[in-house]
């Protein structure tokens, strides 16, 4: 890239915000950096876990989009109707952008509409709304079964169900009615986390057991009778629950269905190292990207991931702007906090590209862990605006 160039993201979450505010940094002055998000806050969604049970109120874990202007960052709000990889433009509520580089940051939708009833039975794990309405239907709850249910074994954020399983069961300990609780997580997928390792997987489901939380995995869900409170899955099984958290079908937004960026996967393949499409200066980053692995499973959608390739692929196209620096390769390192309720929080951290299988080690749960997560909390809504 040349200077007086455009650098155009579409997407203001994790991914999104960080190209952003690195791209702002790294590029001449007249070059223009345009962030199109259709939200007006841009939410922090590993804190939904402490709002689902009233540790946090939703405007301690948002900050407008409006004070990225004061960093020189243009945000345009609306909804994206057509990309063209090819000529890199954009048309947003009917106006054309053009950009010299486009960097395709709009994460997974949720389709809790893919399995018949399951929005109205229970409450989205993944949204704001649905934190909140666990949180005000757990303040009410006295007895009875809670359940949890990822109703497709690939998601993102994967350890969230299992830490929400685990708050939960903090919470009902709390307010001193967890003997009356039945807590069971329906979990689509062979075990938690599996792309981290057996020995991962194992370790997050001993921390779910032995706090008397009953898991079943492969259990894939088929429908739900809201009226009944019913849980149907493909195995003949049926449930019955008393409240319903749920972690929904993901697939591409719409906008991406016919742009030409998406392959059989239902995402987008990119070069694992440079995160560029098969279109040239067309990049894409965090969940809506696709890599394979050795093991023959997809790198995790998650935020950290996120965050990674988007430094690198905002240093490299600031490189060939203007020639400082070094080119960059995305790692696969990635890391995460595993909540367990009483405050204390599992760290596991690696390389995702080491082959064979991925190198991860996994921390206990401490108070330093949890402490931890509360300190990344603040210093991402300090750091990106």
């Amino acid at each position: 890239m040349n200077q007086n160039k455009t650098v155009i993201i579409l997407g203001g979450g994790s991914g999104g915000l960080v190209a952003a505010n690195r791209l702002r940094k790294l590029l001449p002055k007249k070059d223009r950096v345009i962030l199109i998000e259709r939200n007006k806050n841009h939410l922090f969604a590993p804190s939904l876990l402490w709002l689902m049970i009233g540790t946090r109120k939703l405007s301690q874990i948002q900050k407008s989009y409006a004070l990225l202007q004061k960093k020189g960052i243009e945000v345009i709000h609306g909804t994206i109707e057509h990309i063209d990889p090819i000529k890199k433009r954009v048309h947003v509520d009917g106006k054309e952008l053009k950009g010299d580089a486009l960097i395709i940051a709009l994460g997974a939708t949720l389709a809790p509409e893919k399995i018949p009833g399951l929005a109205q039975a229970g409450h989205n794990l993944y949204t704001a709304e649905g934190a909140e309405g666990i949180r005000d239907d757990l303040l009410k709850f006295r007895s009875g079964r809670i359940v949890l249910v990822t109703a497709v074994p690939a998601y993102k954020c994967p350890a969230a169900p299992y830490e929400a399983a685990m708050l939960v069961e903090y919470h009902c300990r709390k307010k001193k009615i967890r003997p009356a609780v039945q807590i069971e997580l329906y979990a689509a997928e062979p075990g938690p986390m599996g792309v981290a390792g057996p020995e991962i997987s194992s370790a997050v489901r001993r921390m779910v057991e032995q706090k008397g939380i009953t898991y079943h995995p492969n259990h894939q869900i088929k429908s739900i009778n809201s009226e009944k409170k019913e849980l149907l899955f493909n195995d003949g099984v049926s449930v019955q629950y008393d409240l319903l958290i749920y972690v929904p079908p993901h697939q591409a937004p719409e906008v991406l269905q016919n742009s030409g960026l998406i392959n059989e996967s239902g995402w987008i393949p990119v070069d694992r190292h440079t995160l560029e499409t098969k279109f040239k200066s067309v990049y894409a980053i965090g969940d809506i990207a696709v890599i394979p692995l050795k093991l023959g499973k997809p790198l995790p959608k998650a935020g950290v991931f996120a965050h990674g390739e988007a430094e690198v692929v905002s240093k490299n196209l600031a490189h060939a702007s203007t020639g400082k620096d070094q080119v960059e390769s995305f790692n696969g390192y990635g890391e995460c906090f595993i909540e367990t309720g009483d405050n204390r929080a599992g760290i596991g951290k690696g390389n995702f590209y080491a082959e064979p299988t991925p190198q991860i080690k996994m921390h206990s749960p401490s108070f330093i862990g949890h402490l931890g997560k509360v300190f990344f909390e603040k210093w991402w809504l300090w750091k990106w605006f």
